[in-house]
């Protein structure tokens, strides 16, 4: 008989496995403060433009933060038809607006499956940080009056799958239907989630990415309690978020949606669509440390970074960029910059860092999916979009202060980092085809 050492030595010499499954991005769709479209929002980008605006309502009047970055609606017949009563009745305001980035992508990619195969490994992986409260609030104050008054759409308006299911619904998706909800790091996590569906074979096409629109009196008040919002600039909206800047205090909240098209590679292949870039790699950790701030060395962001580059098999001397989360607080951006050059060490001279933040504001779970997408058309255009409102920086690593930069490499690999939380990280790799 055969001994157990024995047998498994047997099972590891002649079990084979596949090779893994190559994953690549063939469409992006893009609803955000910087405009409807992914080639506008790119645009707007790359020229320095910002989104952050004041708010006037008097609701707001008597907050610390009067600031945030809204979807701008005048003039965009689109998005003011998207967000139009009759569909607010039906659903939250997050998922109209990830349908409508969602149909952008879509086209982008050129695929819309008509046949039940195709729909079958076609799969949507799309959530959001946090429910709308002044949907719940309305909802409170309509119990009051009586339990009729209280919408049969209540419930599913809320749930945080629920923009998942209504694009599976709609273009009849039958592969994985999934949602995240990981507070700040939902946009990547679901893009990463995505792109081991694919590379595990559970499905061919994945839509994925997150939104959120959760901005109202409520939920800036309960930041500023949390003194997480930036209170400093409400006369300069425009200014107020500065990540890695020494005068930063405090990230604007801001609302949109992304969504990204994953295709295995072959698959892309077989029907010449358009490949914007690849995704290589993704890493996952936990700080273990604290509700709301990461842990002070860094550790939590080094381990998901490196587990990335581990998943990507590429090594530090190969990463030319870095699009950071850090989101204007004082505390967050220092950390990740910490992270950053002590994982990175002697190739730091190397490395590109900027976080778009500063003209869009933090989207919350739809922050790591939109600039996800802003890393892919950096990888596909050779240009890295700048970190504005950065003045005085709060250390000497390349903040793509300002203005672009072009990205003078063959084979151009980006990390991109999303950390929400509770302590819970994100880390894509990505890169040009």
């Amino acid at each position: 008989m055969r001994s157990p050492m024995k047998f498994s030595i047997h099972l590891r010499k002649y079990t084979q496995f596949p090779p893994r499954r190559r994953v690549v991005v063939t469409g992006v769709g893009v609803v955000s403060p910087l405009g409807t479209g992914s080639e506008l929002a790119w645009s707007r980008l790359l020229k320095g433009h910002c989104g952050i605006i004041s708010l006037k309502d008097e609701e707001y009047s008597k907050l610390p933060s009067r600031v945030a970055a809204v979807i701008p609606v005048e003039n965009d017949t689109e998005i003011a038809k998207a967000l139009s009563k009759s569909n607010l009745k039906l659903m939250a305001p997050a998922t109209c607006i990830a349908l409508v980035a969602t149909a952008e992508a879509l086209t982008k990619a050129d695929w819309n499956p008509k046949s039940d195969a195709e729909k079958e490994v076609t799969g949507v992986a799309l959530g959001m940080g946090m429910i709308d409260l002044k949907d719940v609030c309305e909802t409170n104050n309509a119990l009051k009056l009586g339990y009729n008054k209280v919408s049969p759409f209540f419930v599913p308006r809320i749930l945080p799958n629920m923009a998942a299911g209504h694009i599976s619904i709609k273009y009849g998706f039958r592969g994985p239907n999934h949602a995240v909800s990981t507070a700040c790091a939902t946009g990547a996590h679901s893009i990463g989630d995505a792109f081991r569906f694919i590379r595990n074979g559970d499905a061919d096409v994945m839509v994925c990415g997150g939104a959120e629109s959760c901005i109202s009196p409520l939920a800036i008040a309960g930041f500023c309690r949390l003194r997480a919002l930036s209170t400093s600039f409400n006369d300069k909206p425009e200014k107020a978020s500065r990540p890695f800047d020494k005068l930063r205090d405090g990230f604007v909240m801001g609302e949109g949606a992304a969504v990204v098209v994953l295709e295995e590679y072959e698959h892309a292949l077989r029907r010449n669509a358009k490949m914007y870039a690849e995704i290589l790699g993704y890493g996952l950790s936990g700080d273990a440390a604290h509700i709301t701030s990461p842990k002070e060395d860094g550790s939590g962001a080094i381990l998901s970074m490196s587990r990335a580059l581990h998943d990507s098999n590429i090594t530090n001397n190969e990463i030319s960029y870095i699009n950071a989360h850090a989101t204007s607080t004082p505390i967050g951006d220092g950390i990740e910059s910490t992270a950053i050059r002590t994982l990175f060490k002697e190739n730091l001279k190397d490395i590109m860092v900027s976080s778009t933040k500063g003209a869009h504001g933090h989207l919350l779970g739809a922050a790591g999916n939109l600039e996800a997408v802003f890393t892919i058309l950096a990888c596909y255009h050779g240009i890295v979009p700048p970190t504005i409102n950065l003045d005085e920086p709060i250390d000497n690593l390349n903040y793509v202060a300002n203005v672009p930069q072009k990205w003078n490499k063959t084979r151009r690999i980006a990390l991109k980092n999303s950390f929400g939380f509770g302590g819970t990280n994100a880390t894509l790799c990505i890169s040009n085809i």
